[in-house]
């Protein structure tokens, strides 16, 4: 079996979102499929520039083909034409307009999916928005797999993705409320589609004590990793943990992991570390008291994933339907609207140790049952087994 996986941009550098979850499937999967990367030369998702070498790479002994980006992405003009398309009544011919602009336009790597496609068996596009799936799917339907990774953002009710969302063989889904999202976006119930998601390696052996004494950290804190953007919550986060700091005095502390395109407050019980190590990532994670995801858009949190791995809570942002849905069925995290459920939510981690211990053994137990890598490679797996079997 060869099978393609067509990502945005690809490398060891890209350390989140799509990306990063793309190059841990392919790395995972090769174990069972010849595999095979084809990506852009981008490695800033903002302007989509090229960076990377044309041609051919060897990432993590994965073969990776590289395609160049035509035309970098100009995200003034980006910006304004998709305010216009999502304020205003406007035709096709607008949204294959914003498609340009979104990017990474990369004819040359349409073209290569075309003259090819009948050297892959399947191939699996990652990222529903982006140039390279919808022209990639749309030139090779019949052996297209789509990971959407979608979040609820008003693009995903653009007509052009309506349309899209119909003609892949097969779904990966990180989560049931994507699914649900886009079935109800597109009416498109009929076709094959698994709630799958990723899965991570966690170490097992951690050093709370050595990142404590490094960070001269004493008191219990509550842990964000990511990128620490108002896009994320994180303004929002700023705003409601001061508050309860105010209102209530606990010497709680934030320490942020990620990198930033915020101003932090000033103020001692907020830490930022700026990128750490996986082995501090997960020593952080180790120590503290849980993690917060602050997050409005998600399909699905790797880094939410791991804290339940490492016996950690969650508390998470309610109006991010993926989060608060992962919080209900795993019975591992609490989750706000607002500040008042925000303060109430941490005050009832903070009093009741019992409790908190509780929703992370569940939360340990709901990661062993869905996204181990054992469980990750079988899903896929079985999505291509059932087409396999269709042709029959």
């Amino acid at each position: 079996m060869k099978v393609a996986f067509v990502v945005q941009r690809y490398g060891l550098e890209i350390s989140g979102g799509a990306e990063l979850h793309c190059r841990w499937v392919t790395e995972h999967m090769q174990k069972y499929w010849d595999v095979q990367v084809l990506t852009t030369r981008a490695f800033d998702y903002i302007t989509w520039k090229d960076h990377y070498p044309k041609g051919d790479d060897l990432v993590n002994n994965v073969p990776v083909k590289r395609f160049s980006v035509t035309k970098p992405r100009n995200p003034e003009r980006f910006g304004r034409l998709q305010n216009y398309i999502l304020t205003n009544e406007h035709r096709k011919e607008d949204e294959m307009k914003w498609l340009d602009e979104e990017g990474p336009l990369s004819p040359s790597l349409i073209r290569y999916i075309d003259e090819h496609k009948n050297d892959f068996d399947y191939f699996v596009f990652f990222s529903y928005r982006y140039y390279h799936s919808y022209w990639g799917i749309n030139t090779v339907p019949e052996k297209s797999i789509l990971v959407p990774t979608a979040e609820n953002d008003p693009v995903v009710h653009l007509r052009i993705f309506k349309d899209l969302f119909r003609k892949p063989q097969a779904f990966i889904y990180n989560s049931v409320e994507e699914r649900k999202m886009i079935n109800r976006v597109s009416m498109n119930d009929h076709v094959l589609g698994e709630v799958v998601g990723v899965g991570t390696v966690v170490p097992s052996e951690v050093f709370v004590d050595d990142f404590r004494q490094k960070y001269d950290i004493k008191s219990d804190y509550l842990i964000y990793i990511g990128r620490i953007d108002k896009n994320k919550g994180c303004a929002e986060l700023f705003e409601f943990f001061l508050r309860f700091k105010k209102e209530t005095g606990s010497d709680i502390k934030l320490v942020l992991v990620g990198s930033t395109l915020l101003k932090i407050p000033s103020h001692p019980d907020i830490r930022y570390l700026g990128f750490l190590s996986e082995e501090e990532k997960f020593s952080a994670l180790a120590g503290s008291l849980a993690m917060i995801m602050p997050s409005f858009y998600e399909s699905l949190s790797m880094v939410t994933l791991e804290a339940w791995a490492k016996r950690k809570p969650v508390l998470a942002n309610a109006r991010c339907e993926v989060l608060k849905g992962q919080c209900l069925r795993s019975n591992a995290g609490l989750f706000y609207e607002d500040q008042d459920e925000f303060s109430e939510a941490l005050n009832l981690l903070l009093s009741s140790p019992q409790l908190t211990d509780a929703m992370g053994k569940n939360g340990e137990l709901y990661f062993n049952q869905n996204y181990t890598w054992e469980v990750i490679e079988n899903k896929y797996l079985s999505v291509v087994d059932q087409l396999e079997k269709r042709k029959e």
